[in-house]
Protein backbone atom coordinates (compact mmCIF):
# COMPACT_ATOMS: atom_id res chain seq x y z
CA UNK A 1 0.00 0.00 0.00
CA UNK A 2 1.13 3.11 -0.74
CA UNK A 3 2.00 5.77 1.65
CA UNK A 4 -0.41 8.86 1.61
CA UNK A 5 2.25 11.24 0.42
CA UNK A 6 2.43 8.95 -2.80
CA UNK A 7 -1.15 8.77 -3.43
CA UNK A 8 -1.60 12.73 -3.10
CA UNK A 9 1.21 13.15 -5.47
CA UNK A 10 -0.30 10.51 -7.95
CA UNK A 11 -3.59 12.54 -7.09
CA UNK A 12 -1.88 15.94 -8.56
CA UNK A 13 -0.17 13.98 -11.36
CA UNK A 14 -3.60 12.81 -12.56
CA UNK A 15 -4.84 16.03 -12.59
CA UNK A 16 -1.90 17.25 -14.79
CA UNK A 17 -2.85 14.34 -17.07
CA UNK A 18 -5.92 14.86 -16.48
CA UNK A 19 -6.59 18.16 -17.96
CA UNK A 20 -4.09 17.57 -20.61
CA UNK A 21 -6.25 14.31 -21.75
CA UNK A 22 -9.32 16.97 -21.03
CA UNK A 23 -7.82 19.39 -23.97
CA UNK A 24 -6.77 16.92 -26.21
CA UNK A 25 -10.18 15.39 -26.38
CA UNK A 26 -12.00 18.74 -26.81
CA UNK A 27 -10.08 19.07 -30.19
CA UNK A 28 -11.31 16.04 -31.32
CA UNK A 29 -14.87 15.86 -29.75
CA UNK A 30 -15.21 19.67 -31.38
CA UNK A 31 -14.65 18.36 -34.85
CA UNK A 32 -16.94 14.96 -34.37
CA UNK A 33 -19.41 17.01 -32.60
CA UNK A 34 -20.06 19.69 -34.49
CA UNK A 35 -18.83 18.79 -38.31
CA UNK A 36 -19.40 15.13 -37.57
CA UNK A 37 -15.76 13.95 -39.08
CA UNK A 38 -13.68 11.25 -36.58
CA UNK A 39 -10.39 12.57 -36.93
CA UNK A 40 -7.79 9.63 -36.77
CA UNK A 41 -4.90 12.18 -37.23
CA UNK A 42 -5.50 13.51 -33.89
CA UNK A 43 -2.92 12.09 -32.03
CA UNK A 44 -0.25 12.61 -35.34
CA UNK A 45 -1.45 16.49 -34.59
CA UNK A 46 -0.12 16.57 -31.29
CA UNK A 47 3.27 15.47 -31.89
CA UNK A 48 3.45 18.02 -34.98
CA UNK A 49 2.57 20.46 -31.83
CA UNK A 50 5.22 19.55 -29.64
CA UNK A 51 7.84 19.27 -32.60
CA UNK A 52 6.50 23.46 -33.29
CA UNK A 53 7.70 23.92 -29.63
CA UNK A 54 10.55 22.04 -29.93
CA UNK A 55 11.61 23.68 -33.45
CA UNK A 56 10.21 27.48 -32.59
CA UNK A 57 12.50 27.30 -29.26
CA UNK A 58 15.51 27.58 -30.95
CA UNK A 59 14.66 30.18 -32.95
CA UNK A 60 12.79 32.60 -30.47
CA UNK A 61 13.98 34.09 -27.18
CA UNK A 62 10.76 32.70 -24.98
CA UNK A 63 8.52 29.84 -24.35
CA UNK A 64 5.32 31.68 -24.53
CA UNK A 65 6.13 33.55 -27.78
CA UNK A 66 7.44 29.73 -29.68
CA UNK A 67 3.55 28.70 -27.96
CA UNK A 68 2.21 31.66 -29.83
CA UNK A 69 3.54 31.00 -32.81
CA UNK A 70 3.52 27.40 -32.97
CA UNK A 71 -0.60 28.39 -32.78
CA UNK A 72 0.03 30.24 -35.78
CA UNK A 73 1.26 27.72 -37.68
CA UNK A 74 -1.32 24.82 -36.41
CA UNK A 75 -4.10 27.29 -37.39
CA UNK A 76 -2.78 27.59 -41.17
CA UNK A 77 -2.25 23.57 -40.74
CA UNK A 78 -5.94 23.50 -40.13
CA UNK A 79 -6.72 25.23 -42.68
CA UNK A 80 -4.42 23.45 -45.19
CA UNK A 81 -5.96 20.38 -44.01
CA UNK A 82 -9.82 21.33 -44.18
CA UNK A 83 -9.34 23.27 -47.38
CA UNK A 84 -7.42 20.49 -49.27
CA UNK A 85 -8.56 17.13 -47.76
CA UNK A 86 -11.20 16.98 -45.07
CA UNK A 87 -13.87 19.36 -46.83
CA UNK A 88 -14.72 16.60 -49.31
CA UNK A 89 -15.29 14.20 -46.71
CA UNK A 90 -18.32 16.10 -44.40
CA UNK A 91 -20.80 13.97 -46.15
CA UNK A 92 -19.61 10.76 -46.56
CA UNK A 93 -20.10 8.03 -44.15
CA UNK A 94 -17.83 7.52 -41.19
CA UNK A 95 -15.56 4.40 -42.47
CA UNK A 96 -13.98 6.99 -45.23
CA UNK A 97 -13.53 9.67 -42.69
CA UNK A 98 -11.82 7.37 -40.35
CA UNK A 99 -9.44 5.93 -43.16
CA UNK A 100 -8.33 9.30 -44.44
CA UNK A 101 -7.50 11.05 -41.15
CA UNK A 102 -5.75 7.86 -40.55
CA UNK A 103 -3.97 8.40 -43.56
CA UNK A 104 -3.18 11.90 -43.29
CA UNK A 105 -1.99 10.65 -39.40
CA UNK A 106 0.62 8.27 -41.11
CA UNK A 107 2.05 11.43 -43.49
CA UNK A 108 2.52 13.50 -40.89
CA UNK A 109 4.21 11.20 -38.49
CA UNK A 110 6.75 9.90 -41.43
CA UNK A 111 7.43 13.25 -41.84
CA UNK A 112 8.48 14.16 -38.54
CA UNK A 113 10.48 11.20 -38.54
CA UNK A 114 12.40 12.14 -41.99
CA UNK A 115 12.70 15.55 -40.51
CA UNK A 116 13.92 15.17 -37.47
CA UNK A 117 14.96 11.23 -36.73
CA UNK A 118 13.16 8.86 -34.38
CA UNK A 119 15.47 9.75 -31.79
CA UNK A 120 13.25 11.86 -28.96
CA UNK A 121 14.13 15.44 -28.41
CA UNK A 122 13.71 17.44 -25.34
CA UNK A 123 12.07 20.53 -24.64
CA UNK A 124 13.12 22.80 -21.56
CA UNK A 125 11.21 23.60 -19.06
CA UNK A 126 10.61 27.69 -19.64
CA UNK A 127 11.94 29.81 -16.73
CA UNK A 128 9.20 30.15 -14.83
CA UNK A 129 8.10 27.17 -14.93
CA UNK A 130 11.30 26.03 -13.44
CA UNK A 131 11.86 24.46 -9.62
CA UNK A 132 9.05 22.84 -7.15
CA UNK A 133 6.29 24.88 -5.28
CA UNK A 134 5.36 24.23 -1.21
CA UNK A 135 1.91 23.64 -1.16
CA UNK A 136 2.27 23.35 2.65
CA UNK A 137 1.28 19.44 2.46
CA UNK A 138 3.27 18.36 -0.60
CA UNK A 139 5.97 19.89 -2.84
CA UNK A 140 4.98 19.93 -6.18
CA UNK A 141 7.02 20.70 -9.48
CA UNK A 142 5.81 24.55 -10.65
CA UNK A 143 5.60 23.97 -14.25
CA UNK A 144 2.85 21.15 -13.76
CA UNK A 145 0.57 23.27 -11.35
CA UNK A 146 0.66 26.09 -14.64
CA UNK A 147 -0.19 23.72 -16.65
CA UNK A 148 -3.04 22.69 -14.84
CA UNK A 149 -4.16 26.56 -14.41
CA UNK A 150 -4.01 27.44 -17.86
CA UNK A 151 -4.95 24.42 -20.09
CA UNK A 152 -8.12 24.99 -17.02
CA UNK A 153 -8.34 28.60 -18.79
CA UNK A 154 -8.31 27.86 -22.07
CA UNK A 155 -11.13 24.66 -21.92
CA UNK A 156 -12.82 27.60 -20.47
CA UNK A 157 -12.15 29.91 -23.07
CA UNK A 158 -12.98 27.18 -25.92
CA UNK A 159 -16.32 26.44 -24.04
CA UNK A 160 -17.22 29.68 -24.38
CA UNK A 161 -16.27 30.74 -27.78
CA UNK A 162 -18.00 27.55 -29.25
CA UNK A 163 -21.35 26.88 -26.69
CA UNK A 164 -21.61 31.21 -26.02
CA UNK A 165 -21.08 32.98 -29.07
CA UNK A 166 -22.77 33.17 -32.38
CA UNK A 167 -20.13 31.25 -34.17
CA UNK A 168 -20.58 28.45 -32.12
CA UNK A 169 -24.80 28.51 -32.92
CA UNK A 170 -24.25 29.02 -36.83
CA UNK A 171 -22.16 26.21 -36.77
CA UNK A 172 -24.49 23.73 -34.60
CA UNK A 173 -27.45 25.01 -36.89
CA UNK A 174 -25.49 24.32 -40.52
CA UNK A 175 -24.75 20.91 -39.19
CA UNK A 176 -28.71 20.58 -38.71
CA UNK A 177 -29.54 22.13 -41.62
CA UNK A 178 -26.63 23.76 -43.59
CA UNK A 179 -29.34 24.98 -46.75
CA UNK A 180 -31.60 26.92 -44.30
CA UNK A 181 -28.22 28.47 -42.89
CA UNK A 182 -27.07 29.48 -46.43
CA UNK A 183 -30.43 30.88 -47.79
CA UNK A 184 -30.08 33.50 -44.32
CA UNK A 185 -26.56 34.60 -45.76
CA UNK A 186 -24.60 32.86 -43.73
CA UNK A 187 -21.33 31.04 -45.31
CA UNK A 188 -21.24 27.73 -43.44
CA UNK A 189 -18.31 26.04 -45.11
CA UNK A 190 -16.09 29.03 -43.80
CA UNK A 191 -17.72 28.64 -40.01
CA UNK A 192 -16.88 24.63 -40.54
CA UNK A 193 -13.01 25.50 -41.47
CA UNK A 194 -12.77 27.49 -38.53
CA UNK A 195 -13.99 24.78 -36.15
CA UNK A 196 -11.98 22.62 -37.52
CA UNK A 197 -8.84 24.60 -37.28
CA UNK A 198 -9.51 25.29 -33.95
CA UNK A 199 -9.74 21.58 -33.44
CA UNK A 200 -6.18 21.38 -34.61
CA UNK A 201 -4.70 24.14 -32.44
CA UNK A 202 -6.56 22.99 -29.55
CA UNK A 203 -4.51 19.24 -29.86
CA UNK A 204 -1.48 21.11 -31.49
CA UNK A 205 -1.80 23.38 -28.26
CA UNK A 206 -1.43 20.74 -25.57
CA UNK A 207 1.58 18.92 -27.55
CA UNK A 208 2.92 22.29 -26.87
CA UNK A 209 2.53 22.78 -23.28
CA UNK A 210 3.15 19.14 -22.40
CA UNK A 211 6.85 18.54 -24.85
CA UNK A 212 8.87 19.89 -21.53
CA UNK A 213 7.26 16.79 -19.40
CA UNK A 214 8.02 14.49 -21.72
CA UNK A 215 10.13 13.43 -24.33
CA UNK A 216 9.17 14.43 -27.63
CA UNK A 217 9.16 11.62 -30.28
CA UNK A 218 7.14 11.12 -33.50
CA UNK A 219 5.30 8.44 -31.95
CA UNK A 220 4.15 10.20 -28.77
CA UNK A 221 0.82 11.24 -30.18
CA UNK A 222 -0.12 7.48 -30.38
CA UNK A 223 -1.21 6.48 -26.71
CA UNK A 224 -2.59 10.08 -26.20
CA UNK A 225 -5.28 9.35 -29.15
CA UNK A 226 -5.97 5.82 -27.71
CA UNK A 227 -6.84 7.85 -24.67
CA UNK A 228 -8.84 10.61 -26.29
CA UNK A 229 -11.06 7.91 -27.27
CA UNK A 230 -11.45 6.39 -24.02
CA UNK A 231 -12.26 9.62 -23.07
CA UNK A 232 -14.93 10.63 -25.45
CA UNK A 233 -16.45 7.22 -24.89
CA UNK A 234 -17.05 7.78 -21.26
CA UNK A 235 -17.98 11.74 -21.78
CA UNK A 236 -20.27 10.70 -24.42
CA UNK A 237 -19.68 11.58 -28.25
CA UNK A 238 -19.35 15.11 -29.14
CA UNK A 239 -19.84 16.13 -25.37
CA UNK A 240 -17.75 18.98 -24.64
CA UNK A 241 -18.22 18.88 -20.72
CA UNK A 242 -18.32 15.33 -21.36
CA UNK A 243 -14.93 15.31 -22.25
CA UNK A 244 -13.92 17.54 -19.72
CA UNK A 245 -15.42 15.00 -17.16
CA UNK A 246 -14.14 12.38 -18.98
CA UNK A 247 -10.14 13.55 -19.32
CA UNK A 248 -9.87 14.30 -15.72
CA UNK A 249 -11.05 10.39 -14.62
CA UNK A 250 -9.15 9.01 -16.77
CA UNK A 251 -6.21 11.08 -15.82
CA UNK A 252 -6.86 10.31 -12.04
CA UNK A 253 -7.62 6.46 -12.82
CA UNK A 254 -4.16 6.29 -15.20
CA UNK A 255 -2.27 8.07 -12.29
CA UNK A 256 -3.50 6.28 -9.20
CA UNK A 257 -3.80 2.98 -10.36
CA UNK A 258 0.26 3.80 -11.27
CA UNK A 259 0.87 3.80 -7.08
CA UNK A 260 -0.12 0.66 -6.64
CA UNK A 261 0.95 -1.25 -10.23
CA UNK A 262 1.92 0.92 -13.31
CA UNK A 263 1.46 -2.11 -15.17
CA UNK A 264 -2.73 -1.99 -14.63
CA UNK A 265 -3.12 1.29 -15.06
CA UNK A 266 -4.04 1.28 -18.80
CA UNK A 267 -6.01 -2.44 -18.45
CA UNK A 268 -8.12 -0.38 -15.70
CA UNK A 269 -8.80 2.55 -17.66
CA UNK A 270 -10.53 0.23 -20.56
CA UNK A 271 -12.24 -1.61 -17.76
CA UNK A 272 -14.54 1.58 -16.70
CA UNK A 273 -14.96 1.96 -20.28
CA UNK A 274 -16.37 -1.37 -20.05
CA UNK A 275 -18.34 -1.07 -17.75
CA UNK A 276 -19.59 2.40 -18.46
CA UNK A 277 -20.58 1.02 -22.16
CA UNK A 278 -22.79 -1.64 -20.43
CA UNK A 279 -24.29 0.46 -17.83
CA UNK A 280 -24.54 3.92 -20.12
CA UNK A 281 -23.93 3.46 -23.80
CA UNK A 282 -24.33 7.13 -24.58
CA UNK A 283 -21.74 8.25 -22.06
CA UNK A 284 -22.11 10.53 -19.10
CA UNK A 285 -23.14 13.56 -20.90
CA UNK A 286 -23.68 11.86 -24.10
CA UNK A 287 -27.77 12.06 -25.55
CA UNK A 288 -29.12 8.39 -25.43
CA UNK A 289 -29.76 7.21 -29.04
CA UNK A 290 -27.05 9.90 -30.51
CA UNK A 291 -25.87 8.11 -33.95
Amino acid sequence: MPSWPVLISQAFNGLALGTLLALVSSGLTIILGTLGVLNFAHGALFAVGAYAAFVLLQYTPSFALAVLLGCGFMLVLGFLLERVIIRYFYDRPHEDQILVTYGIGIVLVESIRAAFGGNAQRVPVPSWGQGATQLGFLIYPTYRLQLIAIIAGLLLGLYLVLYRTSMGLVVRAGIENPVMVGILGINVRRAFLLVFAIGVVAVGLAGMLYAPVVAVTPDMGANFMAQSFVVIVLGGLGSFPGAIVGGLIAGEIISLTSAFNSSYSEVMLYALMALLLVLRPQGLFGAEGRS
